[in-house]
């Protein structure tokens, strides 16, 4: 049993993806364009500059909270967050503190466990710094940038369910099309709150904040290594203390940043130029409605077909999930193929953006079940639906094009067999064979395959020689 016991909250941001800005009618999606040029007076507060609320990113927010089972509050409000830093050139920033567009809910881990949301607010990003030794450059393309920052309760107590909080968090935005879920570009960003206490002592330790961690791996990394670091402190009889650290994927180490603010550091106070959003409860049940399936649904509906592990792997791939659902027969067959052959493709991610037709899919499953494919057959065919010169044949014409339609026809192989059973060099294999030596069989099967130039079904020629070498 471990001395202490970790307790971890965290607080994600998630970029919207609305075509203009929060408050501005700029482009919200800046990716590959020059810094600085999806800006707007309104995002650096000149003065006289008013926002314009994006209605549409209020839509997402409330979709984003019916995906993660919470409540929708019919009345929020706007309030400015005050701080100075240099991608801030507002010197404060519009959030929700008092009255957050969306109140309590839950997300459900692969596992079962629940982790509790205390909350989900509205606000703008801010602009982002790029450092390069002794200066630093700013862009302002993301502020502005509308996002909801997503706050669970302290519930999750381990490196593993940190990550897994992450990664379903991330799922459950991409399903419900409220974001890009580019963690790269960085779409969605964690900061993990982490501390430490005694076990089974009934207040929590003093905790720390690992700032803008944007993969799943570094927030398992972040929370082993802090677990690490406050528990040598704990055990020096040294105190923790309350800061903002950031995290290093190079040095796989957390420094510290600065001193943990407290929401009175940020003279907060109403949001004078927006008013109050008021939603109808026909409005909120509208756009529960309106969500696509989530991971959830999927594993509901795939549970007793596909096993758990190809499933998991699966759900990080929304579009194929898309494509599961339109098939009626042989889909765990399909989901193997997913998962053993196209994902294991250098340019996979890129595939899935022209995915074969559900009939493409049923009936090359179908060959191979009726033996008319070997294994090896059916990935080869089924990688030639993603090429621009065949992706529109169907899988029988491109099994006859690749040459590999295997024969069953019984009364043909026997031919094949009498013919390669005839040969002088086979003659040895042969009396091996009714010698005993069972494995001399995989000569003979060779010999026929090389015969029919590939196209002999192997087992339906093994047993076909057997039965003639009896």
């Amino acid at each position: 049993m471990s001395k202490y016991e970790i307790t971890i909250g965290i607080e994600c941001h998630v970029q919207l993806a609305t075509k203009t800005k929060l408050f501005s009618e700029v482009d919200n999606d800046a990716r590959g364009k020059e810094p600085n040029s999806c800006v707007s007076p309104v995002d650096y507060a000149l003065p006289g500059m008013l926002p314009r609320l994006n209605a549409e990113a209020v839509r997402f927010a409330v979709r984003a909270g019916h995906a993660m089972n919470a409540e929708i509050n019919p009345i929020s409000r706007f309030d400015r967050k005050h701080y100075y830093y240099p991608d801030l050139p507002k010197g404060y920033q519009i959030s929700q503190l008092y009255q957050p567009i969306i109140g309590t809910g839950y997300i459900e881990l692969p596992d079962g466990t629940k982790i509790r949301i205390e909350h989900a607010h509205l606000e703008e990003d801010a602009g982002k710094l790029s450092h390069f030794g002794g200066y630093s450059l700013v862009d302002l393309n993301r502020a502005g940038t509308p996002l909801i920052e997503i706050v669970s309760m302290p519930d999750i107590h381990s490196a593993a369910h940190a990550r897994d909080y992450c990664k379903e968090l991330w799922r459950i935005m991409t399903y419900a099309g409220v974001t890009y879920g580019d963690l790269y570009n960085g779409n969605m960003r964690f900061d993990v709150n982490i501390s430490l206490a005694p076990a089974g002592a009934k207040e929590l330790g003093t905790r720390a904040e690992i700032k803008n961690l944007n993969s799943f791996r570094s927030v398992e990394r972040a929370v082993e290594y802090e677990y690490q670091r406050q528990s040598k402190l704990l055990d020096k009889g040294e105190k923790i203390k309350q800061e903002t650290r950031g995290w290093s994927d190079d040095t796989g180490k957390t420094t510290a940043q600065r001193s943990k603010e407290e929401a009175q550091d940020y003279r907060y106070m109403p949001e004078p130029d927006v008013p109050p959003i008021h939603l109808s409860d026909k409005y909120i049940s509208a756009e529960k409605a309106a969500l696509p399936l989530l991971p959830s649904d999927y594993r509901a509906r795939f549970r007793d077909i596909i096993p758990t592990d190809t499933l998991e792997i699966l759900l990080d791939y929304q579009p194929l999930m898309e494509k599961l659902s339109e098939l009626k027969d042989n889909i765990k067959a399909i989901a193997n193929l997913f998962t053993s052959v196209l994902l294991a493709e250098e340019k996979s991610v890129e595939m899935l953006d022209d995915l074969p037709s559900a009939e493409q899919l049923s009936n090359l499953a179908e060959m191979n079940a009726k033996k008319e494919l070997s294994s090896t057959a059916t990935k080869e065919v089924f990688l030639k639906f993603f090429d621009p010169q065949m992706k529109s044949k169907s899988a029988l014409d491109i099994a006859k094009e690749l040459g590999v339609l295997q024969e069953n026809d019984t009364a043909a192989l026997e031919k094949i067999v009498d013919t390669v059973l005839a040969k002088p060099e086979t003659q040895k294999a042969q009396a091996d064979f009714k010698a005993g030596q069972d494995k001399v069989i995989g000569f003979l099967v060779g010999q026929v395959m090389k015969e029919s130039h590939g196209q002999a079904n192997p087992s339906t020629v093994q047993q076909i020689l057997r039965q003639k070498l009896k």
